[in-house]
């Protein structure tokens, strides 16, 4: 085997080793995402967490708009 043979050879190895190597990460993050059914529910419960918060948010800044208007009202009396 000469040389030239002996680098072609080493460059698909490394060509082959590299796409399986891709396509073993893909099932992997495939599986993660797919499989794990508490994955599922933790997203469920972070995203009705979120939208909680925004409530909150909202109530908190309508207080304190109804609260500055309060404020206004009693100075100009």
């Amino acid at each position: 085997m000469g040389v030239f043979e002996m680098v072609i050879v080493i460059v698909l190895v490394g060509a082959a080793t590299s796409t399986l190597s891709q396509i073993m990460k893909q099932r992997h993050e495939r599986e993660q995402r797919l499989g794990d059914p508490e994955a599922g529910r933790l997203r469920d419960e972070v995203t009705q967490l979120k939208e909680r918060l925004a409530v909150l948010e909202r109530i908190t800044v309508e207080k304190e708009n109804s609260l500055e208007r309060q404020i206004e009202s009693l100075r100009e009396r």
